[in-house]
C-alpha cells in the first residue's frame, strides 16, 4: 500500500491544535482511531483521514496524493504551538475479518475491514476495496471527493467522519447549517449500471442533467446526484443509470 502517506503529530498541544481544526472531536482517540476530514473555512472538502492515538503522538493516515496540501494547511495553522508534524516511514496493512493486535477496525464501515501501520510494505491483498467502498458507499479522495464538495452531501456524517456536538473548527459554520436544513438536494448515491460508462460521465434524466458518475465496479457505482431528478431510470452515455440506496 503506497498510496497513502502516514504522518505523526506530537508535542504538548497536538490534542487541542487538531482539535480546532478538523471535523471529528480528538477526544474521541481514547476510545479508538477516529476518520475526519479538514475543510476549508467556506466548508469545502480539503482532504479526509484517519487518526489514530500513538503513544504521546497521533499518526494520521491520508491518501498520498492529498498528503502534500494536508501537511500544508496544517502547518500553516500551527502558528507558535508546541506541535511538531513528521512524515513516518510506516506503512498501511489492509485485511478482511477480525483486526490483527496492532489493527484497528475502519471506523466508516464494516465492510473495509481494518487497517494496520508496519515498518514493511504490504504484498499479496488481493481484496476488491474498490468494490467493498462501493458496496458501502465510502467515497475516496481524488476519485469521488474533491474540493468543490461539502462533505455532508458525500456521507460523512453516515461514515462517522464529522461531529456535531464537539464545538468549532474550520468550516464548521457551514457544515452546521447544513445538517439543520430541511434535507439535502444534492449528494452521493450508489446506482446500477447497465452498459458502458466511465467515471466522470454525466449523468441525466429526461434530457436534463441530474448529476455524475463516480467509482464504478462492475454493474454498480457511486454517483454525485442531484435527488430531485434521480427518479427512475437515468443515463450515463450508453448506459442506464438507476439509484438503488
Amino acid at each position: 500500500m503506497n498510496d497513502r502517506r502516514i504522518l505523526r503529530i506530537s508535542g504538548a498541544d497536538a490534542h487541542e491544535f487538531l482539535q480546532g481544526i478538523v471535523t471529528n472531536d480528538v477526544r474521541k482517540l481514547a476510545e479508538g482511531p477516529v476518520y475526519a476530514a479538514l475543510l476549508t473555512p467556506q466548508g469545502k472538502y480539503i482532504a479526509d483521514f484517519f487518526l489514530c492515538a500513538d503513544g504521546d503522538g497521533i499518526l494520521l493516515d491520508v491518501a498520498e496524493e492529498q498528503a502534500d496540501t494536508a501537511l500544508a494547511r496544517l502547518n500553516m495553522y500551527k502558528l507558535r504551538a508546541d506541535v511538531t508534524i513528521e512524515t513516518t516511514g510506516l506503512h498501511l496493512h489492509r485485511g478482511i475479518g477480525t483486526p490483527p493486535e496492532d489493527g484497528y477496525a475502519d471506523p466508516r464501515s464494516p465492510e473495509m475491514g481494518w487497517r494496520a501501520y508496519r515498518d514493511t510494505p504490504q504484498t499479496g491483498d488481493d481484496t476488491d476495496w474498490t468494490a467493498r467502498r462501493v458496496a458501502a458507499m465510502v467515497p475516496e479522495a481524488g476519485v469521488d471527493l474533491g474540493p468543490d464538495n461539502f462533505i455532508l452531501e458525500m456521507g460523512f456524517e453516515r461514515l462517522g467522519g464529522v461531529d456535531f456536538r464537539k464545538g468549532c473548527y474550520v468550516g464548521q459554520e457551514v457544515t452546521a447549517r447544513m445538517k439543520h436544513k430541511t434535507a439535502l438536494r444534492k449528494g452521493l448515491a450508489r446506482v446500477s449500471v447497465q452498459g458502458p460508462a466511465d467515471p466522470g460521465t454525466e449523468i441525466t434524466a429526461n434530457g436534463k442533467p441530474a448529476g455524475q458518475l463516480l467509482t464504478r465496479a462492475g454493474d454498480r457505482a457511486l454517483a454525485y446526484l442531484r435527488f430531485d431528478r434521480a427518479e427512475g431510470p437515468m443515463q450515463a452515455g450508453e448506459a442506464e443509470v438507476t439509484r438503488e440506496d
